[in-house]
């Protein structure tokens, strides 16, 4: 079987699991307040260009977007997000568990506009019986979407401008990051989400880690007692340097930038092939997720042999499919695929 289902099928990068042994027996301080914790934090906002800024590190993408969005939300707000936003679509209501509903609105190509942010949120405030309504709390986007399509630089500063007239929060899911930040044509980097974002994080899990996220207060004092609300929300890991210590390998000499362009060089060759074979484009992606649309029967054929994930039923006779590569992906195996192709 050849396995595209998704970026986290992999265990680690073998330099994080070299330094997990070499440090394995070693007695450190828990929840974070070891040394490599700190060493990490330091490269982090080093590399964002906010080295006054907050790092707090967590154990997984869900628990991560349901603590930050929790500890911003006061009691009677929701968050704002694309129709197709991941919180909307993908993590079981786990927001709205938390308490906060989901404000959605149309996505143009699995992105929120400013245009269309702006539009909601004066008609909001513009209706006299908003009081007996959600109030909007904060914006949620994520870089990549979940169609695999990325913000431009100008397109975050319209959002952030929005938000900053409006007095919310701008909250960046990271999950994907590092194959956002390499995509060819992005002029996002990290300095960029920094200084147009009140908070983000950095995808480890989907991104060469075992497991974790880093999630990066670019001005601190956003959220109150935020440690108290990760363990609240059962992503404080007790043996917090196993986090530190993924990230400080994660962040040295670049690798979070040389793995994600493996997987970014992967997908181009992914998609070219299969572009070259005849398969039609469900979205266009310049990231690591491609998605093409395919007869059932094909798909019934291939699926014997290839594993990807179902994206969604488009008529009676074709199928939306997602074919992921990772930072572990191998030029051998894309070439497999696409001889069964």
């Amino acid at each position: 079987m050849q396995y595209f289902d998704n970026d986290y099928m992999e265990g680690a990068h073998p330099r994080i699991l070299q330094r997990l042994m070499e440090t394995n027996l070693e007695k450190t301080t828990g929840y974070g307040t070891d040394d490599y914790c700190a060493s990490a934090r330091k490269k982090i906002l080093d590399a964002c260009g906010c080295p006054e800024g907050e790092v707090y590190f967590l154990v997984g993408g869900t628990q991560t977007n349901a603590t930050v969005i929790d500890g911003v939300l006061r009691s009677w707000q929701g968050v704002v997000a694309a129709d197709t936003g991941h919180i909307a679509v993908h993590e079981a209501g786990a927001i709205e568990f938390g308490g906060h509903k989901v404000l959605t609105l149309p996505h143009k190509d699995g992105k929120l506009t400013a245009q269309a942010l702006k539009a909601y949120l004066s008609t909001y405030w513009g209706d006299a019986t908003h009081e007996h309504m959600v109030e909007p709390g904060m914006v949620y986007i994520s870089h990549p979407t979940e169609l695999g399509t990325l913000y431009t630089k100008a397109e975050l500063e319209g959002l952030h401008q929005i938000c900053q007239e409006y007095h919310l929060p701008l909250f960046v899911d990271g999950a994907r990051l590092g194959y956002g930040l390499v995509a060819p044509g992005t002029d996002v980097t990290l300095e960029v989400l920094a200084q147009n974002c009140d908070v983000f994080y950095i995808g480890g899990t989907k991104v060469g880690a075992l497991f974790g996220e880093a999630v990066v207060v670019p001005r601190k004092g956003l959220v109150s007692h935020f440690f108290s609300l990760i363990k609240q929300h059962g992503a404080l890991l007790a043996k917090g340097r196993l986090l530190g210590l993924q990230f400080d390998t994660l962040f040295t000499d670049g690798l979070y930038w040389e793995i994600s362009r493996n997987a970014i060089a992967m997908a181009q060759k992914l998609k070219e092939g299969f572009r070259a074979k005849g398969y039609p484009f469900y979205f266009e992606s310049p990231t690591n997720q491609q998605f093409f649309l395919m007869e059932d029967s094909k798909l019934a054929e291939l699926s014997k042999v290839v594993s990807c994930s179902f994206w969604e039923k488009v008529d009676a006779t074709h199928t939306a499919v997602r074919f992921c590569t990772s930072w572990a992906t191998k030029e051998e195996d894309v070439d497999a695929l696409l001889a069964l192709i």
